[in-house]
């Protein structure tokens, strides 16, 4: 499969919903909102450890909907927690991956907006405040409160689900004012900031995930993946390790791995059949590297 390349217009980042869990509920789309990526998503009551890989774009989340303890640490930090309810927000531009868990409370799914800051938008608004977007990132804020940023998000959201074509002058007017109460409130003059080419912009990101997602039944390729993002080897391979804290290789290898899980769990298919479906020819191999990344064989995590 061929994946079409993104107009060059498009400095927002897509989508990082094969990493987190849950179900995309909406989703921005037209020339409208080409400075942004939002999306609407419900979100599962709970889940005990996620991967979430460092955005070279600002991120947005804003609580629709529902209540969760979150806790959130980096990879070798302690867990910080904070609570998600309707309205709160969290902010992030983070250099490095980190993991984050949750606990939903009454047992019921809960909706957040993610909103991706095209770098564009970001700099056109840190010119009108007389900054240097190269030197400033966004701090991160987990479980906040701000008012003005939920009436912005409110907006943004009726302009999304309405029926009708959304308005670009009001649309770009609230990403502009959006970006600038963020820039204004919420940007670090001060951060250590990593250079933006070490880190995969989540729309080059996407395009690397969802290729090996659509070959896992085939041998490992970073010929190709490079080539998917107009990168040399190594600097395919350096960035997406610095984005998700994984290796290309290690990252297809573990999504082998729980595809080959989820057949396990929930198909009658034997092990042999499960190992060529995933792309292992040989089921020894399969089932080392199985235990590898479980802890448990084929056979036994089937028992489970």
């Amino acid at each position: 499969m061929v994946l079409s390349c993104l107009p060059s217009r498009r400095a927002a980042s897509l989508t990082l919903e094969q990493l987190l869990p849950g179900e995309k509920v909406a989703q921005s789309d037209g020339d409208v909102w080409k400075d942004v990526d939002v999306q609407i998503f419900t979100r599962p009551v709970q889940e005990d450890e996620i991967l979430v890989p460092a955005v070279a774009e600002p991120l947005l989340v804003w609580v629709i909907r529902g209540e969760a303890n979150v806790e959130e640490r980096e990879l070798t930090g302690p867990w910080e927690q904070s609570k998600a309810r309707a309205g709160t927000f969290y902010l992030t531009q983070t250099d490095t991956p980190y993991l984050m868990r949750w606990q939903g409370k009454g047992g019921t799914c809960f909706e957040v907006l993610h909103l991706y800051l095209g770098l564009e938008l970001v700099d056109r608004a840190a010119m009108s405040l007389n900054l240097n977007s190269s030197r400033i990132r966004m701090r991160d804020v987990s479980g906040g409160e701000d008012a003005f940023i939920s009436g912005i998000l409110s907006g943004l959201i009726a302009e999304m689900q309405s029926s009708v074509i959304a308005n670009p002058l009001f649309v770009i007017g609230l990403l502009e004012s959006l970006t600038v109460h963020l820039l204004r409130q919420y940007a670090d003059a001060r951060a250590k900031i990593k250079r933006r080419s070490t880190l995969l912009p989540t729309w080059k990101l996407r395009r690397v995930l969802d290729h090996m997602e659509a070959h896992l039944a085939e041998p490992f390729d970073l010929d190709c993946l490079a080539a998917l993002c107009g990168m040399s080897r190594f600097h395919t391979s350096r960035s997406f390790r610095t984005t998700t804290g994984q290796t290309p290789s290690d990252w297809f290898m573990q999504r082998r791995v729980q595809k080959a899980s989820e057949m396990l769990r929930k198909t009658n298919l034997s092990i042999i059949e499960i190992a060529l479906e995933i792309g292992y020819n040989n089921p020894s191999h399969f089932a080392q590297v199985f235990r590898r990344v479980t802890g448990v064989s084929p056979r036994d995590y089937r028992k489970l």
